[in-house]
């Protein structure tokens, strides 16, 4: 068993613990890396924003101090204290440069890089047409990466300088990382609880599964009482509804599969015994040569029941295999029931019985002529062992929704009401004494209920002790012009 469920737990347990976990691992990475990408683009957004409105309002400086002097100097001192405030207050590097890229003033004062390098003629091009938003180090004038927007100083429609405002983009690789730890930080909570989750959750979902393979286990070796947990109605407890109702059938199986060989062992035993016993001692000389006869006779019976025998299993092993096909054709069944009480004149004759309802008008079948003679005859044998001497056995015949019910009626000892449900089980017979049934094996009436079933029919048994049995089974009937209709007899409606 424990080899069975570390088997279990290799193949499912550990397969669908490491699906889930890799599932959630993948998901928080992805979400991760979703909301680094968008946090990073909205950063960079914002602060090129921010960088586009410190400019705007560095030009504004600008143009207001260079309209005092009408456009034809710029007033380094004001314009450059005026940086400088948006620089402290918003760490921006913002410059002014000349139409040649060359820096006029700086919010870093005199010695500022901007002096010593002159702005690219690509970026120089890009903000004279309108403005320029870009990345980068300028061709060298940043040791480190910059956001960099520049913007036109206009008088009128001419150009008179061009205002930059830088940067540091690395502050975004800063947040990026903060932005990291913050995410596996809580990434590594939410595998662990996930985890112990999956875990136990894994772990309910397996253990009936286990408990199946212990069960299966179980029945592999004859037990087939190991039941299996089955508790809510998803699918696996669904499955285990339905394999502890396979169990049932099995375990109900291995009874009737235990009682067969059983009743086969005892019913082969009983005349093989009698037999070697009565050949045996005819062959010693035990049995005297003028009593060999009756005993030979005594063999005779023997033999035709173990004849009988093995007859009906040959039957029972056609039904159970599917080899049962039915051949209907259109027939008297009251013809077929005559045929057949007059098998058993002698028996009749020897009880003195009292036979009535053979002179029922034609009625008409359409069945298998040869299996429903089978029924007839297995039934009218069972009412002429168990009727009382002198009694009396009937036929009786009614036709409603397409079918024909033909009914046995012996009086007789009847049957115990206790008794009924298993009447019709393999090898079950009711004379434990076998004082009146000293022939028969018990498959008579299983026989019996198989073809009318087969026949789409019913059988039916009702009995009262001390009184009477009847048995009534149905087939289809025959076609409405085979049948007559001065012979149709319905059966009365319930009210």
């Amino acid at each position: 068993m424990s080899k069975i469920k570390q088997s279990l737990k290799k193949s499912l347990f550990n397969r669908y613990f490491a699906i889930c976990s890799i599932v959630i691992l993948a998901t928080i990475t992805l979400m991760g890396g979703l909301v680094i990408g968008f946090s990073a683009r909205y950063f960079s957004e914002s602060a090129r924003e921010t960088l586009l409105k410190n400019a705007e309002q560095a030009a504004s400086i600008t143009v207001a101090g260079m309209e005092e002097y009408g456009f034809q100097k710029v007033p380094v001192s004001t314009v450059q204290n005026g940086y400088r405030i948006i620089s402290s207050t918003t760490e921006t590097i913002v410059f002014l440069v000349n139409l040649d890229g060359k820096t006029l003033i700086c919010s870093e004062g005199e010695n500022c890089n901007h002096r010593t390098y002159s702005i690219p003629e690509d970026v120089m091009e890009a903000t004279l047409s309108g403005k320029y938003d870009g990345t980068g180090t300028l061709d060298g004038i940043y040791e480190s990466s910059h956001y960099t927007v520049g913007i036109p100083i206009m008088h009128g429609e001419e150009t008179v300088a061009v205002l930059f405002a830088s940067t540091e983009a690395t502050d975004v690789w800063f947040f990026i990382m903060d932005l990291m730890d913050i995410i596996f930080f809580c990434a590594l909570i939410a595998t662990a609880v996930s985890s112990v989750a999956i875990y136990f959750v894994t772990n309910s979902m397996t253990r009936p599964l286990r408990g199946m393979a212990a069960a299966a286990k179980s029945f592999s070796t004859g037990d087939f009482t190991v039941r299996v947990p089955a508790e809510g109605e998803d699918e696996i407890a669904q499955l285990a509804r339905s394999f502890n109702h396979m169990a049932d059938s099995m375990a109900d199986l291995e009874s009737v599969r235990r009682s067969f060989i059983a009743n086969v062992s005892h019913e082969l035993k009983t005349p093989m015994m009698t037999i070697g016993g009565f050949i045996d001692g005819i062959l010693d000389g035990t049995v005297p040569e003028e009593k060999r006869k009756q005993y030979l006779l005594i063999v005779s019976e023997e033999v035709k029941r173990l004849s009988r025998l093995v007859k009906s299993m040959l039957s029972i092993a056609r039904i159970e295999a599917g080899d049962m096909k039915l051949n209907p054709e259109d027939f008297d069944i009251n013809e077929l029931v005559c045929r057949t009480v007059f098998a058993f004149e002698q028996k009749i004759e020897e009880k003195k019985l009292e036979i009535m309802g053979l002179e029922s008008d034609e009625v008409f079948v359409n069945a298998d002529n040869d299996l429903i003679h089978q029924v007839v005859y297995n039934l009218i044998d069972n009412a002429v062992k168990f009727v009382n001497e002198g009694g009396c056995i009937s036929f009786s015949y009614a036709q409603k929704d397409g079918k024909v019910f033909v009914s046995v009626k012996n009086t007789g000892a009847g049957i115990a009401q206790q008794e009924l449900p298993r009447l019709f089980d393999r090898f079950y017979k009711t004379d434990k004494s076998r004082s009146l049934d000293k022939t028969g094996v018990g498959l008579g009436l299983y026989i019996v209920q198989t073809i009318v079933n087969q026949h789409k029919g019913d059988l039916l048994v009702k009995s009262v002790e001390g009184e009477y049995t009847e048995f009534t089974f149905s087939v289809p009937e025959s076609a409405p012009k085979i049948v007559k209709e001065k012979n149709k007899r319905r059966i009365p409606e319930e009210s």
